[in-house]
């Protein structure tokens, strides 16, 4: 059996051009705050994705994680 990756590049999304979820903006707030970043107006899902994967580098708290989650105290 092969081994698939189940990541899929965001370009190869099918709804990929659909409009941000309501839990991607809501974590993008947080983490554009954090970073002092604005989000653009109109993001759609897959660039909404790219910008969490490249805010989550520059949060205090994300930074350097694999997961991007919250480490437990």
């Amino acid at each position: 059996m092969t081994e698939q990756n189940p990541d899929k590049d965001v370009d190869d999304w099918v709804t990929g051009e659909e409009p941000a979820t309501g839990p991607q903006l809501s974590y993008l707030r947080t983490l554009a705050r954090e970073a002092g970043e604005e989000i653009p107006e109109d993001l759609t899902k897959a660039r909404a994705s790219q910008m969490i994967d490249r805010l989550q580098g520059k949060s205090p708290r994300t930074a350097g994680r694999e997961d991007g989650g919250d480490q437990a105290s």
